[in-house]
């Protein structure tokens, strides 16, 4: 019995994750590419902690490997700021 109480504690304190992990975070940032310049908006998720640092570190790795600089992370929002930023992001809406 003891046992099953304690497996069940366990399972409880997993699934109640940590407050600053978000299921559903976004970030809109802008980004850039050299020779010959090209900038663009976009919108993509954030896996890990949902703050501009976290975003900003998730992001640069992600755009540099197709070649982009993150210039900044503009925000971070939940699901509810996605369908305001979609028409503004076009092709780069949740590409990265």
């Amino acid at each position: 019995m003891k046992n099953a109480l304690l497996s069940l504690c366990a399972v409880a304190a997993l699934s109640m994750g940590s407050p600053a992990m978000a299921a559903d975070c976004y970030a809109d940032y802008k980004a850039k590419q050299d020779d010959p310049l090209r900038l663009h908006y976009g919108v993509a998720e954030i896996r890990g902690a949902c703050d501009k640092r976290s975003a900003k570190s998730e992001l640069a790795g992600r755009l540099s490997g197709a070649g982009w600089t993150l210039l900044n992370i503009v925000s971070v929002f939940g699901p509810d700021g996605l369908e305001s930023r979609k028409d503004s992001a076009g092709s780069n809406f949740l590409r990265f």
